[in-house]
């Protein structure tokens, strides 16, 4: 089953999350077609955030073509969407320029902020190998 890593405490509205998190799946690869994303009532139960939110979340998923409404299914992912890299790449731009953004903020040279990078890379593939 797909999860999500959702951060209540992020400017980002969970709704929000959910749609980017599912789409970069999508984009990625890791969510196929004919995969079932989670119900409604399990992901509202599962984070503790209430149904309208995930609802919403899969209503604006279904209006951009990403997962369609199945009866006694569920929502799963609409035919073949994987993207090739250099639009998964688009994808990631905008966190990767916040973060430069911050970075310089902070003062932090190019090369730490890359180290920093590369070591959250490594610690977040070690998390999902051991899950």
């Amino acid at each position: 089953m797909f999860r999500f890593d959702l951060l209540p405490s992020s400017a980002t509205p969970i709704y929000r999350q959910i749609v980017d998190q599912v789409a970069r799946a999508v984009a990625s690869g890791l969510l196929a077609a004919d995969d079932e994303l989670p119900s409604v009532r399990a992901v509202a139960q599962l984070y503790v955030v209430n149904p309208m939110t995930v609802s919403k979340a899969y209503s604006l998923l279904e209006v951009q073509g990403l997962v369609e409404r199945r009866r006694g299914v569920g929502m799963i992912i609409r035919g073949s969407l994987a993207t090739a890299l250099p639009e998964r790449l688009a994808q990631l731009r905008p966190a990767l320029e916040h973060a430069a953004s911050v970075s310089r903020q902070l003062g932090i040279t190019a090369e730490a902020s890359i180290h920093a990078f590369q070591q959250i890379l490594v610690a977040t593939d070690q998390e999902t190998f051991h899950e």
